[in-house]
């Protein structure tokens, strides 16, 4: 169990470390390119940026489960790498298909694998919305001045 509950720590704090870099790494691509794309002049433009957000977020996700799944093999808690990287995106994103059993001695960092993707997914719909959100506000900006150039 001590085993478990140290691995669980080691691949938490990595992954947290790994999705926090990934964010901030992501909102600079975005930044870089909202001059270029300007999201807010077209449903079309604001399309193509959600697109490169949801992308981008699901290569940081990527990046985590595969971590996770790498590490499941290098600790022979599957026989092959698809196996382990197989039961890490189940276990990671919550879905929890079953048909893979993890041994006993392992159970531990596999449910804590559950409760750090519950959470990070969490985190990145959070970015997303706020994202989606503050486009949404810089959309309005021209109805603010047109309504208050009319007066």
């Amino acid at each position: 169990m001590l085993e478990s509950l140290l691995a669980a720590s080691v691949l938490i704090t990595l992954t947290v470390a790994i999705h926090m870099v990934g964010l901030v790494a992501l909102m600079g691509f975005l930044q870089a390119r909202s001059r270029r794309i300007r999201p807010f002049e077209s449903p079309l433009r604001q399309g193509v940026f959600i697109v490169m957000i949801v992308l981008g977020l699901v290569v940081i996700h990527g990046v985590e489960i595969m971590i996770y799944g790498v590490s499941y093999h290098a600790l022979g808690v599957f026989p092959t790498f698809e196996a382990a990287l197989y039961y890490s995106t189940s276990a990671f994103t919550t879905v929890g298909f079953g048909d893979l059993a993890i041994e006993s001695e392992w159970r531990l960092l596999g449910a804590l694998e559950g409760l750090n993707g519950f959470l990070l997914i969490g985190w990145s719909t959070a970015f997303l919305v706020a994202v989606i959100g503050r486009m949404r506000s810089m959309e309005m900006g021209w109805l603010d001045r047109l309504r208050d150039g009319a007066d």
